[in-house]
């Protein structure tokens, strides 16, 4: 092939005459002259500048630090490699195929691109594909050109079906580029190929461009080694900070998932707690901060811990969550957190809650109905200026609760709405123990490890008893009519009751002991109605006094000579726990726990 009248032929390199006087401008080595005014008006001519079709194509693709590579034919025949390629995966010789000469273009998946460039006309671009070289082929060929003071070898290329000088075969080219690979380190390098077709002496060919983009590679590979670094100290964050094993509860059983978004997605802030407050209560909480990173994670360890502690107050939902509010705002104004704080209460049979702008509840009752929970449900935490308000859900025996974030429900392009439904149709057949219910949901819900957002989900359930399960949970109450004769009453309506539930001696006798002593505090320091409720289940006796009073009482030490003062000490000591709590209506509820025995 005439490599002269091939370079002719190529895109942009059209003859044209330079022009050698007047003004204008005048073609260079490697572009245009910029077009200037000329102070002289009659300026000399310019003779020496060459014209473009006095350059050699060949010094110039050998010149540059970019691989080039012409192929020709429907076989892709090597008809030229500039110094760079030749550096980087050793001489090529020409007329031979590209299959059986040049493996890094398989390696660079390019063969069937070749093949699309010759079939469509149109020119085809591959990003940042990764091949073995020799060395980093820019400092390579300086260097040996600085070394031997002459032109690479690679220029004096052999003619069409020839091998290059000191190989006599193909297998020996293998091997002898086999051992220069060996001796010269081979590395991995990163290349953009640009295919083009050209017209090659009336038959099509190739002209294969690869720019070295190893460096930006690299960075990106250090840049995404880094986010990884990044997203594992936040998920090892984000689950430390979540519950290690959920409190379980005498009347509910509970279980949760948390998954984090894929590799492409930042951690962010979702978290869930169960929290025992006592007298058979349980709190359920689970929000959602809305950042990404260890900042998000961070300051969700942060409300996770005040939700803990403002839960052993003992307040309200919507008090809780208004407490909440204020201290968001003081962690971090510019981080807006959702969450949904419940109580359940196993002698109402209700979930009693509040939300700050999470995704409503959904209850599943024992015959597969789904019921959402409504308003009302008031900003996000962090926004201040609003004031909370709880409602409540019925949670009968044999129901379902399920409390989740957004990222279990919502997609793009499609309505939050359109996801809580198809959680809503998803639980309604959703049966088995919570974890499992937990499972099915996410499954539902297409959730997989390559998630776009992170997911918590939190199922409560409480199961109905029957046979002899039933008999290790009772219920028994009191109305406390009258004056100072219901504190007889009250001890032995608990004495008979305590014996009915078949407990040992001792305990009967510190159940009837702690039963006076509350139902004497709420004679002679509350209001009526009062009332007096004794509860057991299969781990605890429960005993509860209610009045009208909102004064709590508070444990003092009683000095020798006081006549009062010790009865709440005397609760204290005998019983596992006590607290105290003001009751929605008003008034409040003093109660105590024993441990049953094993």
């Amino acid at each position: 092939m005439n490599f002269t009248r091939w370079s002719a032929r190529l895109p942009g390199t059209q003859r044209r005459a330079a022009a050698r006087t007047g003004r204008g401008s005048v073609p260079a080595a490697r572009g245009e002259y910029e077009q200037r005014p000329d102070p002289d008006p009659d300026p000399e001519p310019v003779t020496d500048v060459p014209a473009l079709e006095d350059l050699s194509l060949r010094e110039i693709l050998g010149g540059l630090p970019a691989l080039v590579a012409l192929l020709y034919g429907p076989e892709h025949r090597v008809a030229y490699v500039n110094d760079a390629y030749a550096t980087a995966f050793g001489p090529r010789p020409l007329g031979a195929t590209a299959a059986a000469s040049c493996p890094e273009l398989a390696e660079l998946g390019l063969f069937p691109l070749l093949d699309q460039v010759l079939r469509s006309g149109k020119p085809r671009t591959v990003k940042s594909r990764k091949v073995q070289v020799r060395g980093r082929q820019k400092e390579q060929a300086k260097e040996q050109a600085k070394e031997h003071g002459k032109e690479q070898p690679a220029r004096e290329q052999p003619a069409r079906g020839q091998t290059s000088k000191g190989q006599t075969s193909k297998g020996q080219t293998s091997k002898a580029q086999g051992r220069e690979h060996a001796e010269g380190g081979a590395q991995e390098g990163s290349y953009t190929v640009t295919c083009t077709p050209v017209d090659c002496q009336g038959s099509g060919g190739v002209l294969v461009f690869a720019a070295d983009v190893t460096d930006h590679a690299e960075a990106a590979d250090r840049l995404r080694t880094s986010e990884r670094g990044h997203r594992r100290t936040a998920v090892t964050l984000q689950r430390s900070l979540l519950p290690q094993e959920l409190e379980q509860p005498d009347d509910l059983r509970v279980a949760a998932t948390y998954q984090p978004g894929g590799e492409d997605a930042a951690v962010g802030g979702d978290w869930y707690d169960v929290i025992t407050l006592g007298a058979g209560r349980t709190a359920l909480v689970i929000g959602d901060v809305m950042g990404r990173g260890v900042r998000a994670a961070a300051v969700m360890g942060q409300l996770r811990t005040a939700v803990r502690a403002y839960a052993r107050l003992d307040l309200p939902p919507h008090e809780v969550l208004q407490l909440l509010d204020g201290l968001a705002a003081e962690i971090d104004a510019s981080q807006i957190a959702t969450c949904v704080y419940a109580v359940h209460d196993p002698n109402e049979g209700r979930l009693v809650y509040a939300s700050a702008g999470h995704l409503p509840i959904l209850v599943r009752a024992e015959d597969g109905s789904v019921q959402r929970a409504a308003d009302p449900t008031g900003p996000p935490l962090g926004t201040g200026g609003w004031l909370h308000s709880s409602g409540s859900i019925p949670l009968p025996p044999g129901s379902t609760a399920v409390l989740y974030t957004d990222g279990l429900v919502e997609r793009r392009g499609e309505d939050i709405d359109e996801g809580v439904a198809s959680l809503e149709r998803a639980l309604s057949g959703a049966k088995g123990s919570p974890q499992v219910v937990c499972d099915r949901l996410i499954r539902s819900q297409g959730v997989t490890a390559d998630h776009d957002d992170d997911v918590a989900v939190l199922v409560l359930q409480h199961p109905s008893r029957t046979g002899p399960d039933a008999e290790l949970f009772h219920n028994a109450a009191l109305d406390l009519l009258g004056g100072i004769e219901a504190a007889p009453r009250a001890r032995a309506f608990a004495m008979g009751v305590l014996a009915s539930w078949r407990f040992p001696v001792e305990l009967r006798d510190l159940g009837v002991l702690a039963t006076s002593e509350l139902v004497a505090n709420s004679l002679q320091h509350g209001t009526p109605p009062m009332r007096l409720r004794l509860r057991r289940t299969d781990r605890r006796l429960i005993i509860e006094v209610t009045d009208g009073d909102d004064h709590l009482p508070r444990r003092r030490r009683a000095e020798p000579a006081d006549e009062a003062g010790r009865g709440i000490s005397i609760v204290a000591t005998i019983a596992s726990s006590w607290g105290s709590r003001r009751t929605p209506g008003g008034g409040k509820a003093v109660w105590c726990e024993f441990a049953l025995p094993h």
